[in-house]
């Protein structure tokens, strides 16, 4: 098992405010992580990007639809993390129609680079992104890592999804054999 104190990182947010008025009636808000997981279990997954093929047609899409589970196994949240603006992170949401898992944009990479996670991706089009791992937070402290093998820098195409399946970590909550991944 192991122990680590998540960073301390500020990542910029949008919040609807009608009092902003307008089409856009979102105002900048800045999310404490710490702060944010502070006394909460939570699971925390980190992808490449948004709109991506894996993220979107999987990985994600699975999380809301486990999220059930995660808080029968005593998870107080699940979030999404990834080096994308919040504009982005906003319009991806919406798009998969997420109500349930809650998506944290690391627009410049500080909190996936702190973590040992941000590689260079410029060779397809992306510049700086994260690796794929997930993690169980427990008050700000790393109990449980999940990494997806393989971690590359420029040059490799390759995208693996396994190790950071919510199907995997619901094991590890719960105990059980992993679970059937869903069709």
């Amino acid at each position: 098992m192991i122990k680590q104190t998540i960073p301390d990182v500020t990542l910029k947010t949008r919040v609807r405010d009608e009092s902003v008025g307008g089409p856009n009636p979102f105002r900048w808000q800045d999310l404490e992580v710490r702060e944010e997981f502070a006394g909460k279990r939570v699971v925390v997954f980190s992808l490449p990007g948004a709109f991506t093929p894996t993220c979107s047609n999987e990985q994600c899409p699975a999380f809301e639809r486990l999220y059930d589970e995660f808080r029968a196994a005593g998870i107080d949240a699940v979030y999404c993390i990834a080096v994308n603006d919040a504009f982005v992170m906003y319009q991806w949401g919406k798009s998969l129609g997420l109500e349930n898992v809650r998506l944290l944009p690391d627009g410049n990479g500080d909190f996936t680079r702190r973590m040992g996670m941000l590689i260079d991706k410029r060779h397809l089009g992306f510049g700086m992104r994260s690796w794929r791992y997930a993690m169980i937070v427990e008050d700000n402290t790393v109990t449980h890592w999940f990494e997806e093998p393989g971690i590359n820098d420029a040059g490799a195409d390759n995208d693996p999804y396994g190790a950071t399946a919510p199907e995997h970590i619901l094991a590890v909550l719960t105990g059980r054999k992993e679970l059937e991944r869903a069709a």
